[in-house]
């Protein structure tokens, strides 16, 4: 389990059990003053004696590199933005598992379809449903309803 802290915290806690050390002090006494087991202060003492402060570096966890470099991110937003169309999708739709064919065929990189929502999130793009709309839908009907019609049945008439 990793220690509470930041590692800069950390760092100077190895540090200072290095100086306690040098000073003579038991590697079970600085344990229990510095609240870790002795084989962590040994261990310590080891890295110490091979590097330098070196070895008592704080170190930044980087977590597993992507699979998608930043080139290939950016392509597949051009593809992205090219529509599902330009893809070879019957219709202009994004959904999760269209984008995760189109990375494996474009990347030959496999995502899971449950991940590629975070992929499209730290892209930029958020989920969104198309409006329905019927197709015989007739837009200069409504509008000529909306402003005959609709203000004639109205409850309160606008001001």
């Amino acid at each position: 389990m990793r220690p509470l802290g930041n590692p800069e915290v950390l760092q100077q806690r190895r540090e200072h059990s290095i100086k306690l050390l040098l000073q003579g002090h038991a590697p079970v006494e600085i344990a229990r003053s510095v609240g870790v087991d002795r084989r962590s202060v040994r261990r310590w003492h080891a890295a110490y004696r091979k590097k330098g402060s070196k070895g008592l570096a704080a170190t930044h966890n980087t977590g597993r590199p992507p699979r998608l470099d930043a080139t290939a991110r950016n392509q597949l937003e051009q593809a992205l933005l090219e529509g599902a169309h330009a893809a070879g999708f019957p219709n202009d739709l994004w959904t999760c598992p269209r984008v995760a064919h189109l990375i494996k065929s474009k990347f030959s990189i496999s995502y899971h379809v449950d991940h590629i929502g975070r992929l499209l999130g730290s892209l930029g793009w958020s989920p969104q449903k198309p409006e329905r709309r019927a197709r015989e839908r007739n837009e200069k009907a409504i509008k000529t309803w909306l402003k005959k019609q609709w203000p004639r049945i109205k409850k309160k008439p606008s001001a």
